[in-house]
């Protein structure tokens, strides 16, 4: 008997639930029909807010086809639809169900039109609707709305969706939400200083921009308290603008990094000034946009992979590039500097017009993976997700690097040689090719490197030519062949980089950051960290 009675309770529940569910829907399509009997802007406004006062979100789509002016009125049998128009005719489907109701012809339907003074209702009805949305990402979007856009109508259905809130974070926005509307409304002064109270605690630049209003245009304790919030409010924001500012440095430190470190290993084992180092990492991203071309071809669904494959493959093709261009030019020119200024940078004029004619001279397109898209925030700090991933991917480089450098047999003959390269080779180490593969790792990291700048740069022949010299800056003031230096160095220089733009300017920032590295050298010649050895002390 109790299972037969608990049946016949959930059958007794599921027809109410039904019942009531279909009594809503045949409300919300009584007034959706009245919009075929509208005459002027004035009487399609109160539909909407009749609408609205439902607080369904199932009439949200009909709302939504009203503002961008595809809600139609079939003339036959003066039914509602949203429409969508095709080349002939108009495909109609039903305003709550979404489902496909036949098609017509232009002449046969008539549109519901809307002014900009309409449209600014709509928007303001459709956040509403939306507190009561399911998804709590929809409910977070509808308070950051209603908060942007106050409004003393909106105190009601906030104070009813907080009633119903149950997550935490979604029910304090929309407090804050409420309290921006209580600010414009002609609530008593106790409830305008307890909101003030709560959107200064809020401390963000909107709460800001909100409270600046407030002040503007209130008297008393509410323009005080304002005024006192607003000036909190600033103190905190200025703390954490100089984080942001660090953020940044840090972020353009790791991409100086990575321009860096392979001329790092070249110019301090080599001595050679390589004016193509720039041209390899454009070859890198060069790289990056025939692997993403293929894949989008021929293997959509590798997108995501995109970069980790292209990563080898724009190591080898830079690696095997600087193995010809110092097998063919520059071992014929050690121990001549000028020489090989002069020779590289010929030979990076030609990197670049060969890109040219292959690729042609404007801009490639290289996309973000989706795991490098989007940002997030901690705090009031603003952070990308590609720059966090080429930080993390910088100092992974380094870390290898490093490791190579002091752990395998290989880079302790490239610390032999760049200590002093004639007992190096009196010990029966082959300098010529460890010259030769030096160089080849050099220009491979500066291949890997063009992966990482292929997103969050312009990939064009002229890629490496924004790099090259902060590459050379980077080195000197780090030291010459010292990977902890050029670490050191390149977050150095961008988070000065960082902190002198806003007053300086982006070019004379610069300019003010070569002019200081100029003075260090003349107090340190051999930069930060300088490498101890015979060859280096003569």
């Amino acid at each position: 008997m109790k299972i037969f009675h608990a049946m016949g309770l959930t059958l007794l529940f599921l027809l109410t639930t039904l019942s009531s569910s279909g009594a809503a829907e045949a409300d919300l399509r009584a007034i959706i029909a009245k919009f075929a009997t509208v005459t002027d802007f004035s009487e399609t406004g109160a539909v909407v807010h009749e609408l609205t006062a439902t607080g369904d979100p199932a009439a949200e789509p009909a709302l939504a086809a009203l503002a961008d002016g595809n809600l139609y009125i079939r003339t036959a049998d003066s039914m509602v639809f949203i429409g969508k128009e095709g080349d002939e005719s108009v495909q109609l489907f039903d305003p709550l169900s979404g489902e496909a109701a036949g098609e017509a012809s232009e002449d046969d339907i008539t549109k519901i039109t809307v002014n900009n003074t309409l449209r600014r209702t709509i928007r303001d009805a459709l956040g509403t609707l939306t507190l009561g949305a399911k998804d709590p990402a929809v409910r977070i979007s509808a308070a950051d709305t209603m908060f942007k856009t106050p409004d003393a109508a909106n105190i009601e259905p906030l104070d009813a969706a907080i009633a119903n809130e149950t997550v935490a974070s979604v029910k304090a926005l929309l407090e804050q939400a409420r309290a921006a509307s209580v600010l414009v409304s002609d609530r008593p002064e106790a409830d305008k200083l307890a909101a003030v109270a709560l959107i200064g605690a809020r401390g963000d630049r909107d709460a800001v921009s909100l409270l600046t209003s407030v002040e503007a245009n209130a008297s008393g304790a509410v323009k005080e308290a304002a005024t006192a919030a607003i000036a909190n409010i600033n103190s905190t924001l200025a703390f954490w603008d100089a984080g942001q500012n660090i953020w940044y440095g840090i972020s353009l430190g790791s991409v100086l990094l990575l321009a860096a470190i392979g001329l790092a290993i070249t110019f301090g084992v080599m001595g050679v000034i390589n004016m193509a180092h720039g041209e390899m990492v454009m070859l890198g991203a060069y790289t990056t946009f025939v692997v993403q071309q293929v894949i989008r071809t021929s293997f959509p669904g590798l997108f995501d992979w995109s970069l980790v494959i292209a990563l080898p493959l724009a190591f080898l093709v830079a690696a095997i590039v600087g193995l010809a261009i110092e097998r063919g030019v520059i071992r014929f020119l050690y121990g001549r500097p000028l020489e090989t200024l002069l020779a590289t940078w010929g030979v990076s004029l030609i990197l670049q017009q060969a890109v040219r004619s292959i690729f042609g001279p404007t801009n490639q397109e290289v996309g973000n993976p989706s795991w490098m898209s989007g940002s997030f925030s901690v705090g009031q700090l603003a952070i990308t997700w590609n720059r966090l991933w080429i930080l993390v991917f910088a100092l992974t480089v380094f870390g290898v690097l490093l490791y190579v450098m002091k752990r395998t047999p290989w880079g302790l003959q490239m610390r032999a040689v760049t200590a002093n390269r004639r007992m190096a080779a009196s010990m029966g180490i082959r300098t010529p090719w460890v010259d030769a593969l030096t160089f080849a790792l050099g220009s491979g990291i500066a291949g890997i490197a063009g992966v990482a700048l292929s997103q969050i740069d312009n990939v064009s022949p002229n890629l490496g030519r924004g790099y090259i010299i902060d590459s050379f800056m980077v080195v000197v003031f780090g030291g010459v062949g010292n990977l902890w230096g050029t670490l050191v160095g390149a977050f150095s220089l961008g988070i000065v980089n960082k902190f002198l733009e806003p007053y300086a300017g982006a070019v004379l920032g610069k300019i003010v950051v070569l002019v200081l590295i100029i003075l260090f050298i003349q107090k340190r010649p051999r930069g930060l960290f300088a490498l101890k050895g015979r060859a280096v002390e003569a």
